[in-house]
């Protein structure tokens, strides 16, 4: 790894292509949008049936602890990268900093197939809720995937206008889901629990690796690492939010730990309402649907009027997820345009002359999203044990490749933190950040490398029980190769530019907001000796013009 090429200068986005609007989210706007991403309501509704009825039963609050305490070693590094360079393509821009121009390349497509293909998952799981609704609630029975086109022509809307709207769209609707999911948890937490009373045996995070009878621990964990996907996008936002170096490692840090302590509480307070040998039952399909694990005990504990708006906030929140994704997507896309990789990949990093949005690469997200809603719409074909095509084959198997894609690039940039501070050295020490210690910046990447690459081995060894019902389709068959593959076609790609066009190869990944270490110190080294009268207003204000100018 010695040989790669790892000096990577920052530099301002191309004359030709705009910048995103700066300093327009503040840290609860990226929170909101981070934490729609991570869809509590739906990572819930959706991932816990299973990792109870077939991954740690009971001891599924344990797995969601283990998950925490993992993700937060993570995060120590991400957030140490995060201070010192902020750039839209998070995963893209720290890659290459640390491991070189094509290992970013290669990280950083895949980051890009994973955040694409999650909006199409999530537009899957959003047409299921929204159709199941209106007929439940004695409306017309119409196709889904009219509801997935209503779903994927708003987000286009939203996407293609400020960021700011969306992320008021996102905080109304993540609000809404939190306090129904937190009204639920506190009900059963009042009352003491169902017949078999608060189950606190389920908080031991030693459960996490026991499993029910014919089921697999490995496939708790891993849908309890799944319901974190998301998180990470805090860094995506980056150049749009206020004071990013600060914004950006607090913000992902509470995500992750809010998360945590959230999940945990509800998994713990479902198990208890339901009680353990119920709750594994329901999640298995005693009653017929999984999601009873929830509505039952919302409309016992609380009442029919809540359980109609649970069902309801399925949707809400479902549709704020693929929003945010989307978002992620753009930017991901935006950022290889505006790094001018190749003459028709450039026009992706325009930006809206109003709204400042990467309106260009906002709308091909939507043409790809729409294209796989399509896809699996005339291709394929509902199966008995898999009747919903949207559920159970766009959501789940896009929703498994966009996973894998996502852990392993989330590995390669614990690695590419411990290479960019402690091999290549690019980074000075930092008496203002102080970045570069043996925990943030070596111990806790290697930790969190080693625990990606476990939950990577857990998909890979249990591809097929992960997919379940829809194991049949050829999505799942291609699902390894297309992620590998893209991967290495991002490698090669990087390779191939470097020996017949140098000039674009040193674009790569080199695009970003500003060195966040040489802008902190110099804004304390400007303060420490600022001027006072005259002198410091004429001071300000040539400031102020070279800011404007850069």
């Amino acid at each position: 790894m010695s040989t790669l090429d790892t000096s990577v200068e920052s530099a301002a986005p191309a004359a030709t292509h705009g910048s995103l609007r700066k300093n327009a989210v503040g840290m609860i706007g990226v929170i909101f949008m981070v934490l729609a991403t991570a869809a509590p309501i739906t990572a819930m509704t959706g991932n816990l049936p299973i990792a109870i009825g077939s991954g740690n039963g009971a001891g599924t609050p344990g797995a969601f602890l283990f998950a925490t305490a993992v993700l937060a070693v993570f995060t120590v590094g991400y957030s140490a990268m995060a201070r010192h360079v902020t750039a839209t393509g998070a995963f893209y821009g720290f890659i290459t900093r640390g491991l070189g121009r094509a290992a970013g390349l290669g990280a950083g497509l895949m980051a890009t197939l994973a955040y694409m293909v999650f909006e199409g998952s999530l537009i899957g799981i959003f047409a299921s809720f929204f159709k199941t609704d209106v007929e439940t609630f004695g409306g017309p029975k119409i196709s889904w995937v009219l509801y997935a086109l209503v779903g994927i022509v708003v987000i286009a809307a939203l996407g293609y206008f400020d960021i700011s709207i969306s992320g008021k769209v996102l905080g109304v609707f993540l609000v809404a889901e939190v306090l129904i999911l937190a009204a639920l948890g506190l009900s059963v937490l009042f009352h003491g629990g169902g017949s078999s009373g608060l189950e606190t045996r389920s908080l031991n995070p030693g459960n996490a690796f026991t499993a029910v009878a014919g089921g697999s621990a490995a496939i708790g964990l891993f849908f309890a690492f799944w319901s974190w996907v998301g998180f990470e996008t805090t860094a995506v936002y980056g150049e749009e939010s206020r004071n990013p170096t600060k914004i950006i490692p607090r913000a992902t840090l509470i995500v992750v730990i809010g998360l945590g302590l959230f999940y945990t509480f509800i998994s713990w307070m479902t198990i208890s309402g339901n009680g353990p040998e119920q709750a594994i039952a329901i999640s298995n399909g005693s009653t017929g649907n999984a999601f009873d694990l929830f509505f039952g005990i919302t409309q016992k504990f609380i009442g029919v009027w809540a359980k109609d708006v649970y069902m309801v906030l399925t949707v809400t929140g479902s549709f704020a997820c693929a929003l945010a994704f989307h978002n992620s997507a753009s930017r991901y896309l935006y950022a290889f345009g505006r790094d001018e990789l190749h003459p028709v990949v450039r026009h992706l990093g325009r930006t809206h002359p109003k709204h400042k949005s990467p309106h260009v690469a906002s709308i091909l997200q939507s043409l790809v999203t729409l294209a796989i809603t399509l896809g699996f719409f005339w291709f394929q074909a509902p199966t008995k044990s898999a009747p919903d095509v949207a559920y159970y084959f766009q959501f789940g198997l896009l929703a498994i490749m966009g996973t894998m894609a996502i852990l392993i690039v989330q590995a390669i940039c614990s690695v590419s933190v411990i290479w960019y501070f402690h091999v290549t050295k690019h980074e000075p020490d930092s008496p203002v950040l102080a970045t570069r210690t043996w925990w943030r910046t070596l111990l806790a990447p290697a930790v969190g490398a080693l625990g990606m690459i476990y939950v990577v081995y857990l998909l890979f060894s249990h591809l097929s029980f992960a997919a379940g019902a829809a194991a049949t389709s050829p999505v799942y068959q291609i699902t390894p190769y297309v992620v590998i593959g893209t991967g290495a076609v991002g490698i090669v790609g990087g390779l191939v530019l470097r020996a017949v066009s140098p000039a674009r190869y040193q674009k790569i990944g080199a695009t970003v907001l500003a060195d966040a270490v040489e802008k902190t110190e110099t804004a304390e080294m400007a303060e420490s000796a600022e001027p006072t009268g005259p002198a410091a207003s004429a001071a300000s204000a040539a400031s102020a013009e070279e800011a404007a100018a850069v």
